[in-house]
């Protein structure tokens, strides 16, 4: 081997270039919504009120999803399909009840008489709706590029052990957790 080639700079795969690019203005997006947040949370009818335990059950599907999918991709590299086949399901099904957990928690804010949209709502629910409903729509994102994975997991006949997909859609998919992470963090001391 010569010497060139070891001090070439290693490249970064081209589409895990475009997803961090898409994450930072995913980022500058949820930072700008937050911010808003802020500032109109300062007025004076800005409803106050705690939310529904759902979403705390919400962040555990979530925290094992990105277990579940860090196994996936350990078992694609080990060439285990079996269980990454296993695994990358798993994952997509918590995804669905990460989703429909959300969904569950929205429902109780509306039974608890806290309009979320239309005539009586309050900004405050509104706003969380918006931010909690783009997540989620992002998690759905992820949710459809992992049964896109599951399917291509099941149909390939050919064995082709290029990680870089799994790896772009579990970078995806931690970069989902994380933000919820944060936008639970920032309602529950934001309030």
């Amino acid at each position: 081997m010569s010497s060139s080639n070891l001090n070439e700079p290693k490249r970064i795969h081209p589409h895990k270039f475009t997803l961090w690019v898409a994450m930072g203005s995913i980022c500058m997006m949820f930072a700008g919504l937050t911010s808003a947040y802020i500032v109109k949370r300062n007025q004076d009818n800005f409803l106050q009120f705690d939310l529904p335990k759902v979403f705390w059950y919400s962040t555990m599907v979530i925290l094992l999803s990105s277990f579940t999918i860090q196994l996936a991709v350990k078992s694609f590299k080990a060439r285990e399909m079996g269980r990454y086949r296993s695994l990358i399901t798993i994952t997509a099904l918590l995804g669905v009840a990460f989703a429909a957990l959300q969904v569950m928690g929205f429902s109780n804010l509306e039974s608890h008489g806290i309009k979320l949209t239309g005539s009586g709502s309050n900004a405050a629910a509104s706003f969380i709706l918006v931010i909690v409903g783009l997540h989620m729509l992002h998690v759905l994102g992820g949710v459809i590029v992992l049964l896109v994975t599951f399917v291509r997991a099941f149909a390939t006949r050919t064995r082709n052990y290029n990680s870089a997909p799994i790896e772009i859609v579990s970078t995806y998919w931690h970069f989902v957790d994380v933000l919820w992470l944060y936008l639970l963090v920032f309602f529950m001391w934001i309030r």
